[in-house]
């Protein structure tokens, strides 16, 4: 009877090179992590412990007052509202006239295919700051009586949600022509010889193909939109009508301003995004990393 030894693998030595390259890693995460961890440790400290001790000492308490005070003294639920009602539309809307675009410029060839692209796509090179001056005069010249409740474009969600489509579709058009491109256009030719109309081409053969790129798209735009501040503070003036990042000034007084109190409400605020990130991660992952592996 023989028996076989099965020789150990000899473990690879570590080098020095992938020691060094590990600690940096390590080292970058944390300088992302440490503003985050900041605010948490903040918000979960009293002000008043705060100002006594200062801000890098030993906590003593650590609660969840901050954060329930800055839910009910900035009526957050009502901003949250408002926020849901820019930022659904202008998704929803972004997502299905870029993907009109991209469809018709990647689907069919005329001469004007490219140029027409290069026109949703400039909107994206102009600076937010060059183009309010002359937006906000249309805005307040622009009046929609029994449409908004100010009886105009401007103080308006509507207003907010063309704003946000108008400025974000030449971005998805051109991502989603891009993956269009890379579909194959026996499809299309098939599709076209069995009697397809263009919007059955359009809806119920190239748009479920285009899944995780819409899903990688929907979680960008939500997040933009989401955080968007610049807009909602040009555009509506009326403070019940603000999104949740505008309001989120309430919680700041004439006189004296609770940091701990701010951080807090900033970390509320942030739930929602993180949630959609969350849900669409996957679709997100595989929506980035599409075309990777091709030659």
């Amino acid at each position: 009877m023989s028996s076989t030894t099965v020789p150990l693998k000899r473990r690879a030595p570590v080098r020095p090179a992938r020691v060094l390259l590990h600690v940096f890693l390590a080292g970058t995460a944390l300088a992302w992590l440490a503003p985050l961890l900041w605010a948490v440790f903040s918000a979960l400290r009293p002000y008043g412990e705060t100002s006594a001790r200062g801000y890098v000492s030993w906590p003593h308490t650590l609660d969840l007052d901050n954060f329930k005070n800055a839910f009910v003294q900035s009526d957050m639920l009502h901003y949250f509202g408002n926020t849901l009602v820019i930022a659904v539309p202008a998704v929803l809307l972004t997502l299905f006239l870029s993907s009109c675009v991209a469809f018709y410029v990647s689907r069919f060839d005329f001469r004007l295919n490219l140029a027409l692209l290069l026109v949703f796509t400039a909107g994206n090179l102009l600076p937010q700051q060059v183009v309010i001056t002359p937006l906000y005069r249309l805005y307040l010249l622009t009046n929609l009586p029994g449409i908004t409740q100010s009886g105009k474009l401007y103080d308006s969600a509507l207003g907010l949600v063309l704003i946000h489509v108008a400025f974000q579709s030449g971005f998805c058009a051109f991502v989603l022509s891009n993956y269009m491109r890379s579909l194959p256009h026996e499809l299309t030719e098939a599709a076209l010889v069995d009697g397809a109309s263009v919007w059955r081409l359009y809806w119920q053969i190239t748009l479920p193909l285009c899944k995780p790129a819409m899903a990688a798209l929907a979680t960008l735009l939500s997040i933009w939109i989401y955080n968007d501040f610049f807009w909602a503070l040009v555009l509506i003036s009326t403070g019940q009508n603000m999104p949740i990042t505008s309001a989120l000034n309430n919680l700041s007084g004439q006189y004296f301003t609770d940091p701990n109190l701010v951080a807090a409400g900033s970390l509320l605020t942030a739930i929602p995004t993180l949630l959609v990130y969350f849900a669409l991660q996957r679709q997100f992952v595989s929506g980035l990393t599409l075309g990777s592996s091709k030659g």
